[in-house]
C-alpha cells in the first residue's frame, strides 16, 4: 500500500506551461510538474530564490494526475516591454531587460484552459520536505497565495486535500469522492457526488486520462508516453530538463 495526498484543482483559468520560445506562451492540458510543486512550495513558503529548499521540493515529490476536464482553449494578447541591447551585447536576464537604457515593446500570446478540472495524486519520497499530513495542513493555510499556473489563474474552490492509502495510483484516484463541482458553486449546495449529470454537461466530462511519473505504482496500462520540460533545475535561472511521463486514456467518449 502506498499513501497519497489527494487534491482536486480547478479554476476557470488555468496555464500549465510548455516550451516558451519567442513570443507565444503556450499551455498544456493538465498540470505540469514545476506547476504542481510551485504549489506546494507556495503552501510551505518555500521561496523562488531559495535554491535549496526549491531542490528538496523537486527530490521529496512524485505525481499522477485524473484529468476530469480538458476544458476550453483561450488565447489572450498582452503587450511586454523589453530591453534593447546595445551593440555587441546579450541580456542575461529579465532584470537586465527592465534596466536597460533603451525599451521596446512587442506582442506576446498566451494560452490558457477554461474550466479544466484535474484530481492530483503527491507521492512523498523519504527525502520529503514535509510529511502528507503537513502537507495537508499548509495547503488548507497556505503561507502565499495558490494559483494554477500563474498569479493571474487563481483557485475556485479549495483544494480539499485527502490522505488516501491505497495498492496504486489508479485505485487513490479512482476510490475516492468529490463533491459535486456545480453543488459546491451554488449558495446552498446539495450533497451529492461528483459527477453528476449536470456536472457532466458543464464541465462537458467526458474521457478522462491518467498521466503519471517513472518510478509510480500506477495499476493501469499505457497508452503512450511522452516527454514534457517541466522538472525544475533552478527557479531562479528559470531552468528546466525533460522527463518522461506516461499516459493512459481511460473509458469515455474522447474530448
Amino acid at each position: 500500500m502506498t499513501d497519497y495526498l489527494l487534491l482536486r484543482l480547478y479554476g476557470p483559468l488555468a496555464s500549465w506551461g510548455e516550451i516558451a520560445v519567442g513570443e507565444s506562451r503556450h499551455s498544456a492540458v493538465h498540470p505540469s510538474r514545476s506547476a504542481l510543486l510551485g504549489l506546494l512550495g507556495a503552501a510551505l513558503g518555500i521561496e523562488r530564490g531559495d535554491e535549496a529548499g526549491q531542490r528538496a521540493l523537486t527530490e521529496g515529490y512524485r505525481f499522477g494526475i485524473k484529468l476530469e476536464s480538458v476544458g476550453s482553449p483561450l488565447r489572450d494578447y498582452h503587450t511586454v516591454q523589453v530591453g534593447v541591447p546595445p551593440r555587441k551585447f546579450q541580456f542575461r536576464s529579465r532584470r537586465q531587460e527592465l534596466v536597460a537604457d533603451k525599451v521596446d515593446t512587442i506582442l506576446s500570446a498566451r494560452e490558457y484552459r477554461c474550466d479544466s478540472l484535474a484530481l492530483v495524486a503527491v507521492e512523498a519520497l523519504p527525502n520529503a520536505p514535509a510529511e502528507l499530513d503537513e502537507l495537508a495542513q499548509a495547503l488548507r493555510q497556505p503561507h502565499f497565495p495558490l494559483y494554477l499556473g500563474r498569479k493571474s489563474c487563481s483557485l475556485a474552490l479549495p483544494l480539499l486535500p485527502q490522505r488516501v492509502a491505497a495498492a496504486n495510483l489508479r485505485e487513490a484516484l479512482d476510490g475516492v469522492q468529490w463533491p459535486s463541482l456545480l453543488g459546491l458553486l451554488e449558495k446552498t449546495p446539495p450533497q451529492q457526488a461528483w459527477p453528476t449529470r449536470q456536472d457532466r454537461q458543464a464541465f462537458h466530462a467526458k474521457q478522462v486520462r491518467y498521466y503519471w511519473e517513472d518510478g509510480m505504482q500506477s495499476g493501469l496500462q499505457p497508452s503512450f508516453e511522452t516527454v514534457r520540460h517541466d522538472q525544475p533545475l533552478s527557479r531562479s535561472r528559470w531552468q528546466f530538463a525533460p522527463r518522461r511521463e506516461w499516459v493512459a486514456l481511460g473509458e469515455g467518449e474522447q474530448g
